[in-house]
């Protein structure tokens, strides 16, 4: 499919809908409103295509975007093209989900997620944050530098508090990843989610929660998926 041929696929997916709830959630124009479960049926037809992929991510329609994330191929994107798809993430389920999963199975996963928490531009930061989140969850324990992680940790208890609205919610995220994918620290997650607290984000209005980090890798801990490891970080 060519990418014309794709964005006529998605303009007729979408709905007024789903593009409000959308809208409650922080996704800006361009888009269609087209919901996840319908990109994937595109995605099934295309399969993998990365050329395609940032084709569909150079467009600006944030539907094509995320459609783009779900058929790139991360091998195969050069540090260059992650750090623009991060500048030019247009809202959180970009900046948080499409670009970290795709850097986080690049080559340059925790290069650059080291850099983006740097970033005073919060949509970098949280790309940062969740990328790192997405390494853990993907990468065996024994080829993560563990005191690198265990290092971040401190460095979220220290900051949190002070530090922009989607970036505590990824930082959070983190808190739970280290917590829930590597076994050797899970103990360290817990005592910094206990010192953190109950993390407070602004949510638009709409009715999602943050996660409680605690309750949350303790559940993991009853079920019996503490360090447990997923094939991929795209989903």
């Amino acid at each position: 499919m060519t990418v014309e041929e794709v964005l006529e696929e998605i303009k007729n997916m979408g709905s007024e809908s789903t593009k409000k709830t959308f809208m409650r959630h922080g996704a800006q124009e361009p888009f269609y409103g087209v919901k996840v479960g319908d990109l994937k049926k595109i995605q099934k037809k295309v399969k993998k295509n990365n050329d395609l992929a940032i084709e569909l991510y150079d467009t600006g329609v944030a539907d094509a975007m995320y459609l783009a994330g779900l058929i790139a191929e991360p091998k195969k994107m050069s540090k260059k093209q992650l750090q623009k798809w991060a500048k030019d993430a247009t809202w959180y389920m970009l900046s948080e989900y499409t670009v970290a999963w795709v850097t986080a199975e690049s080559e340059y996963g925790w290069e650059l997620a080291s850099e983006w928490i740097d970033s005073d531009v919060p949509k970098i930061a949280t790309s940062g944050w969740a990328t790192l989140s997405s390494i853990l969850s993907i990468t065996p324990d024994s080829e993560l530098d563990l005191g690198a992680v265990k290092k971040l940790l401190k460095r979220v208890e220290k900051e949190i508090e002070q530090s922009p609205n989607r970036v505590r919610y990824t930082m959070n995220g983190y808190v739970i990843a280290v917590g829930g994918y590597v076994e050797e620290l899970t103990d360290d997650a817990i005592a910094t989610a206990k010192k953190v607290g109950l993390v407070e984000v602004e949510m638009g209005g709409t009715a999602c929660k943050v996660p409680d980090a605690v309750p949350y890798i303790q559940k993991m801990k009853d079920k019996g998926y503490i360090g447990k490891k997923r094939k991929t970080a795209v989903c």
